[in-house]
Order: C-alpha cells, then sequence, then structure tokens
C-alpha cells in the first residue's frame, strides 16, 4: 500500500524539527568532546606546574587497647617555582598514601613570595616555629641558594634563586620548614608597604 499524501506530509514535518536533525546532532558532540578536550588539557597544566618534593618519611607508632598501630608520616613541599609554596603533613598506613595526603594538605597552606627581577627576596625576614629559627636574607646575583636542609627545599621549590638562609635553633625538618614559611609570609614590597602605611614611595624612600 502507497501512503497517502497526509501521511507524507507528517513524516516530512517530522523530519524537518530542528531537535531531531542527526547532523546538528553530531556537530553539538563534536563542540562538547572538544571542550572536554581543552579543559582536560588546561587541568593538566595546572598539574603540571606544581612540583612535590618529600623531605623526610618517618615509622611511627600509636599505642591502642590492643597494642601499638604502625603508620607512616610523610613531610611534603609542594611549590610553582613562581612564588607560591606549601609544607604539608600526610599519616596513613603505606609510604604512597602518605605522600599524597602530604601533597593535598601543603596546596591547602600555600604562601605567596614576593620575587625581585633577580629571583631574590625584598628584604630580610626572620621565622620562628616551635624551637626553630630561621634567618632569610637577600643575595645579589649569581649567589645560589645557600641554606641547608629543609630550608633549602621549600626556597627553591618557592623560586627564588639568590637568597642566604641560616638555621638558629632546632634541626628538626617539619619546624624549619615551617618556620621558613613564616620568614617568607612575612615579606613585603615597598609598594605593599607604603599601601598600609598610607605614604608614598618618595617619604619612604627619604
Amino acid at each position: 500500500m502507497t501512503d497517502t499524501p497526509i501521511k507524507q506530509e507528517n513524516q516530512s514535518k517530522t523530519d524537518n524539527v530542528p531537535g531531531a536533525m542527526p547532523g546538528e546532532q553530531k556537530k553539538n558532540n563534536r563542540n562538547d568532546r572538544k571542550r572536554n578536550r581543552r579543559g582536560d588539557s588546561k587541568n593538566l597544566e595546572r598539574d603540571s606546574d606544581w612540583q612535590e618534593r618529600v623531605v623526610q618519611i618517618r615509622r611511627v607508632s600509636k599505642t591502642v587497647k590492643g597494642g601499638k598501630k604502625m603508620s607512616f608520616r610523610a613531610i611534603v613541599v609542594v611549590g610553582n617555582e613562581k612564588g607560591q609554596v606549601g609544607v604539608g603533613v600526610g599519616k596513613a598506613g603505606d609510604v604512597i598514601g602518605a605522600v599524597r595526603k602530604g601533597v593535598s594538605d601543603g596546596k591547602k597552606n600555600l604562601v605567596r613570595v614576593p620575587l625581585t627581577p633577580n629571583n631574590s627576596i625584598p628584604t630580610l625576614s626572620k621565622g620562628r616555629d616551635g624551637a626553630a629559627n630561621v634567618l632569610i636574607r637577600p643575595a645579589a646575583p649569581g649567589t645560589g641558594v645557600i641554606a641547608g636542609g629543609s630550608i633549602r627545599t621549600v626556597l627553591e621549590l618557592a623560586g627564588i634563586k639568590n637568597v642566604l638562609a641560616k638555621r638558629l635553633g632546632s634541626k628538626t625538618p617539619l619546624n624549619n620548614a615551617r618556620a621558613a614559611m613564616v620568614a617568607l609570609s612575612q615579606l613585603r614590597t615597598l609598594k605593599s608597604a607604603s599601601r598600609e602605611r598610607g605614604i608614598s614611595l618618595e617619604q619612604l624612600y627619604s
């Protein structure tokens, strides 16, 4: 049996509906895929900027009712070498889990460091955490990073290339790293200092 003219008209109307066109659906799917790829590439670029360094891994124990519960503690420094750095601590039953927790904890406690054109710090700064005292002093171009232990790791991942640092108190890596973070968080540029004091740069220099 042949289709009547009325059925043919109804079929043509349903075919001409914009939402039912297969060509447009394919184009929309392609555009969505491209957007997803661009978003994934941006996220990968953001993640690739960050660097992680493990300062210390120790096996710790906790005394519970049934005996001792063993776990691992990892101290991790996270930075992008562009003026942002953080120190994190993670505890887990395995080393990989402890490092992963330390990285996430370090990204939650980031500090922005003002850098000079010579990749140094603008002023002298002191930091204290517990029994650890850290002194950080700017240096001339070509000096390098003169520091030791966990302080050196923090300064390098912050993007500082020329600096002098001295440990004045405790030798524990965690306290020294946190003291270095305190010293870096106290740094201010001349512009920010003049803005806080409500005076011009000329008055600050004079």
